[in-house]
């Protein structure tokens, strides 16, 4: 049986908390940086958690190589 790849998309874009959960990044804070406020940018700067949990299981089946 050949090893288990990890999706390097699924890679890039998200991220395994200690606890299990799947996190993202918030979108678009890596273009036009200079015309929005630093408010906005503050807030585009953290994780956030996923809310759905079908769709995190697919994600934790894609990057089940790293684990």
């Amino acid at each position: 049986m050949p090893k288990m790849k990890t999706h390097k998309g699924a890679k890039k874009r998200f991220h395994i908390s200690g606890t299990g959960k799947v996190l993202r990044s918030k979108g678009p804070k890596s273009h036009f940086r200079r015309r929005k406020a630093a408010r906005v940018k503050r807030l585009f700067g953290g994780k956030v958690a996923l809310d759905s949990n079908t769709f995190s299981k697919t994600i934790k089946q894609a990057l089940s190589a790293i684990r």
